[in-house]
C-alpha cells in the first residue's frame, strides 16, 4: 500500500499547475507533471465533470453507495490532483478560476482554439497579466494551419497522421493502436515543453507559450518509417509485425504459442541461426547482410518459420538468452502486470482511498526511477468536487 503522506520532497515541489483539460493527453501530462512533485488543480465541469469519468466499465465502487464517477478510464490519468467544481459559464466561477491561474506556475489547457477567451482565461489575456506563466494548449490540430478549428479525439490522429496505415496485416485494413498512444504520447511532449518553459522561466523569469497537436505529435513519433518514405519517397505499407529495416525481427509462431525475436546484427544472426540448426545461412549471399535479408526476407522466413515452430516457446526463449540473442514471450496483461519483473519495478502501485468501497484503487506505476527526487503517489484519482471548498476556500 502506498503511504499517500510521504514527506519525500519531489523534484517539481513549489510548482503549481492549473489543469484545464480532459480526455487523456492533457491529463496524461498533469498527471506527470503531479507525480514529479507538482501541485495540480482539476477544474471540472458541474455536470459530470472530466468526460472520461463515464467511459466505463468498469468502475470503482463508491463508500456511499449510488453512482460512481471513478472509471478505470479516468483513474488512470488523474491521481496527484485535486478537483474543483467550477461552470466556466458563471462569472463568478470564471473570476475564481481567474484567481487559480493567477497562483499558479502552469496553466494546461485543451480547449479548441479561442475556445478559453470568452472566459479570460485565453493565452493573450493570461500571459499578458502573468509573464512569468507557462501556458501550454493541447488541441486536434494546433493554433495555427487550416484545421486548426477542427476538434481531434486519438483515432483522428492515428488516421490523419499516417499511423493506421503503417499498423495491422498486410492484407487487413487499416487498425488504430491498441491504447490511445497519440494522447498519451502528445501528453508526453507537453510534459517535456513545460519543464524546458520552467527551466527557462527559472533563468529568465519569462513564460512563453507551447503550442501542442496531436497530429503533430502523431507525426513526430512516426519516427524511422517517417524518415524511410521522406528519404526514399515510398509510402511504407503494413508489415504486420515485421520491422521495415530489420530482419529477422517479430512474432514467430511455436509449437506451444508464440515467441518475440529480434535479431540486430550480423554477429547475432550467425548465433541464432546456429542455435536453429541452419548454420549455413550467414554464408548465402541472400542471408548474409541485413539489407540483404530485407531483400528476401519471404526466403528467409520460408525456413525460420517451420524451424521455430517445431520448439516450445520456452526453449527457444532459453536458448535465445544463452547465446545472446534478443528475445521475449506476448504476454497478456494480467501476466504482465502479474511477472516478477513488474513488481520488481513497481509497475503497479495501491493508493489508500477512503471514498471508495474497496478503501483503496490500484494503478499503473510511473516508469520513471529517480534517485534524489522520486516520483510519488500522494493522492489518489479525486471524486469530483472533492477538494473545490479546500482549494476555493484556500
Amino acid at each position: 500500500m502506498t503511504d499517500a503522506s510521504d514527506p519525500m520532497p519531489g523534484a517539481l515541489e513549489g510548482v503549481t499547475v492549473l489543469d484545464l483539460t480532459r480526455i487523456l493527453a492533457g491529463p496524461t501530462c498533469t498527471q506527470l507533471l503531479g507525480d514529479l512533485g507538482a501541485k495540480v488543480i482539476k477544474i471540472e465541469n458541474p455536470a459530470g465533470g472530466d468526460d472520461t469519468r463515464a467511459w466505463g466499465p468498469p468502475y470503482v465502487a463508491p463508500r456511499d453507495g449510488g453512482d460512481s464517477d471513478l472509471s478505470a478510464y479516468f483513474m488512470c490519468a488523474n491521481r496527484n490532483k485535486y478537483s474543483v467544481i467550477a461552470d466556466l459559464r458563471s462569472p463568478e466561477d470564471q473570476a475564481r478560476v481567474r484567481d487559480l491561474a493567477a497562483r499558479a506556475d502552469v496553466v494546461v489547457e485543451n480547449f479548441r482554439p479561442g475556445g478559453l477567451a470568452r472566459y479570460g482565461l485565453d493565452a493573450d489575456t493570461l500571459c499578458a497579466a502573468h509573464p512569468g506563466l507557462v501556458y501550454c494548449s493541447v488541441t486536434g490540430f494546433g493554433q495555427t494551419g487550416p484545421n486548426r478549428d477542427k476538434p481531434g479525439y486519438d483515432i483522428m490522429a492515428q488516421g490523419y497522421g499516417g499511423m493506421m496505415s503503417l499498423t495491422g496485416a498486410p492484407d487487413g485494413p487499416p487498425m488504430k493502436v491498441g491504447v490511445g498512444i497519440t494522447d498519451v504520447m502528445c501528453g508526453m511532449y507537453a510534459c517535456v515543453g513545460i519543464l524546458a518553459a520552467l527551466r527557462h522561466r527559472d533563468r529568465t523569469g519569462q513564460g512563453q507559450r507551447i503550442d501542442l497537436s496531436l497530429v503533430d505529435s502523431q507525426m513526430a513519433w512516426t519516427i524511422n518509417e517517417g524518415v524511410n518514405f521522406l528519404t526514399s519517397g515510398e509510402v511504407p505499407k503494413r508489415r504486420g509485425n515485421a520491422h521495415p529495416n530489420i530482419m529477422p525481427y517479430g512474432v514467430y509462431e511455436t509449437a506451444d504459442g508464440h515467441v518475440i525475436v529480434a535479431v540486430g546484427n550480423d554477429a547475432q544472426f550467425a548465433r541464432f541461426t546456429g542455435w536453429l540448426g541452419h548454420g549455413d545461412l550467414p554464408a548465402d549471399p541472400r542471408f548474409a547482410t541485413n539489407p540483404a535479408r530485407l531483400e528476401n526476407r519471404d526466403a528467409l522466413d520460408a525456413v525460420l518459420v517451420p524451424a521455430l515452430k517445431g520448439r516450445a516457446t520456452a526453449e527457444v526463449i532459453a536458448g535465445m538468452e544463452e547465446i545472446g540473442v534478443t528475445v521475449g514471450p506476448v504476454q497478456d496483461l494480467a501476466a504482465a502486470f502479474g511477472s516478477d519483473q513488474a513488481q520488481a519495478r513497481g509497475m503497479t502501485v495501491e493508493m489508500a482511498h477512503p471514498a471508495t468501497a474497496p478503501g483503496q484503487v490500484r494503478l499503473i506505476g510511473n516508469p520513471l526511477k529517480m534517485s534524489a527526487t522520486p516520483v510519488t503517489y500522494r493522492r489518489p484519482p479525486p471524486r469530483l468536487g472533492a477538494d473545490t471548498d479546500e482549494i476555493l476556500g484556500g
